[in-house]
């Protein structure tokens, strides 16, 4: 974990140099098919939850690349250092019989966003509704802390890192009751 807050402070100085835009779009390029680093954002958080989106769309389908066409070659590797073989299968599976649902809510949550795209690619689901939920799931995910951002300011960022599982799962249940009761 030290690590990860080392990565994390860094990230946080760098917001605030003249090229933070292109720290934050390479920060959510690799983020999303490589790993995940929490990040600060400032006053112009709907600006940055922008390139955070389109970045983070672009990189999962760099992700989904990997899955779909380069797996036999690094699969194994990163199997090993993203996620345990067992739960990858299983993510899989659920893929197959859930697809755009799954891209959707799974992009949304902390499940990291790179075992999202890789296993989409690896199990072929169709390349537009891969772009179109992702876009939809980044964008409300990086939508809402910078919505939080612009409410509550600095104190933002201490609810988000408190309360961020709890924020995904209230999300989550929303998306989910809204299809119950709107089907």
């Amino acid at each position: 974990m030290n690590i990860v807050r080392k990565i994390y402070d860094w990230m946080g100085r760098k917001v605030h140099s003249p090229y933070a835009v292109w720290w934050l779009a390479a920060l959510f390029f690799i983020e999303s098919s490589f790993f995940i680093i929490p990040v600060e954002n400032n006053k112009r958080s709907f600006y940055y939850a922008r390139i955070a989106t389109i970045a983070s769309v672009i990189g999962g389908l760099f992700g989904y690349f990997i899955g779909a066409v380069l797996w036999q070659l690094v699969g194994p590797f990163m199997l090993k250092w993203i996620i345990s073989k067992p739960t990858f299968y299983a993510l899989s599976a659920k893929y197959k019989m859930y697809q755009g649902w799954a891209v959707l809510i799974a992009g949304f949550t902390p499940v990291p966003y790179k075992a999202v795209t890789i296993s989409a690619g690896f199990c072929s689901l169709p390349l537009i509704p891969f772009i179109f939920y992702s876009t939809i799931a980044r964008g409300a995910r990086f939508f809402l802390v910078a919505g939080l951002i612009r409410v509550f300011g600095e104190n933002a960022k201490v609810f988000i890192e408190t309360y961020f599982n709890y924020l995904v799962v209230a999300f989550v249940l929303i998306v989910i009751g809204s299809c119950l009761v709107f089907t």
